[in-house]
């Protein structure tokens, strides 16, 4: 009943150098900007998801929430929003799974600049039965405008987004047995652990669990993420020469990718680049 990611929740203490940073980092603008209930937000819609930066913007409940994540973690990923197109059923499906949703709740945006309104309806379940993350669940009236370029070399989709677990059984039964992922990879390794991709869409849920003995109580995290690039070179160059600290482009574990470290400018998100390996050609 999941159809993809819809979006990653970036919380961050000021919207403005957080659109300013990421409005470098993916080479666009920001689609959809509003506020209300105490938290500004903007909204960078690429091929495959959207990255939401969430502040604290005056009073309101919404805005007290993200101070009190700012204060406890710091900046950083906050949440993933995954995309059904029958919001009702997927609250049966959650509720069935023993997942708490709360109730769907109707909610309506306006674009600060556009004035152009957009609307959707959404649950989330308990963070307790998702082990710490929080998991939100949404069905759109309609289509998200894309952010328009604004560089050369721009980040064209997301690749993929971390989550990091003490406990791979448990978070493999959560993504893949009860909210229906595909599992694509489970790899193991003695030296950087097991790995879990579970298709989401386009964009993979990728699971991480180091190597040896972990305290299996430990709450799962939301560790970073993966853009996708077409030219890695031309994207390495650009942000150099933007100010960027980024690494030189290595070879990626998976063959045939080509991948580099972003360092700064993320809001506390650890950030890699890749570009895929290029696909091979098929006789007519």
């Amino acid at each position: 009943m999941i159809t993809g990611l819809d979006h990653v929740v970036v919380l961050t203490s000021d919207i403005e150098a957080a659109v300013s940073a990421y409005g470098t980092l993916l080479g666009c603008a920001p689609s959809w900007r509003y506020r209300g209930d105490g938290a500004a937000r903007a909204l960078f819609t690429l091929d495959n998801t959207t990255l939401e930066l969430t502040a604290p913007d005056g009073d309101g409940e919404a805005g007290s929430r993200i101070r009190a994540v700012l204060a406890e973690q710091g900046e950083g990923i906050a949440s993933l929003c995954f995309r059904t197109a029958d919001i009702t059923k997927m609250h049966r499906r959650l509720d069935r799974l023993t997942l708490k949703p709360e109730p769907v709740a109707a909610v309506e945006s306006r674009d600060d600049t556009s004035g152009a309104r957009m609307a959707w309806q959404r649950t989330r379940t308990s963070t307790d039965a998702t082990r710490g993350i929080r998991l939100f669940f949404l069905e759109l009236s309609a289509e998200r405008p894309r952010s328009a370029v604004s560089a050369d070399a721009p980040i064209t989709a997301m690749d993929h987004v971390v989550v990091s677990t003490a406990d791979p059984e448990r978070a493999a039964a959560l993504y893949g047995a009860r909210l229906g992922l595909d599992m694509a990879l489970d790899r193991s390794h003695p030296e950087w652990g097991r790995l879990m991709f579970f298709r989401c869409g386009d964009v993979i849920v990728e699971v991480t669990s180091k190597p040896g003995k972990a305290d299996e109580t430990k709450p799962d995290r939301l560790r970073g993420i993966c853009w996708r690039v077409a030219d890695i070179d031309a994207t390495h160059a650009r942000l150099a020469a933007a100010g960027v600290d980024v690494s030189e482009v290595r070879i990626g574990r998976k063959p045939g990718t080509r991948v580099m470290t972003v360092r700064n400018g993320t809001c506390g998100v650890p950030t890699l680049l890749v570009q895929p390996a290029p696909k091979l050609a098929t006789a007519e």
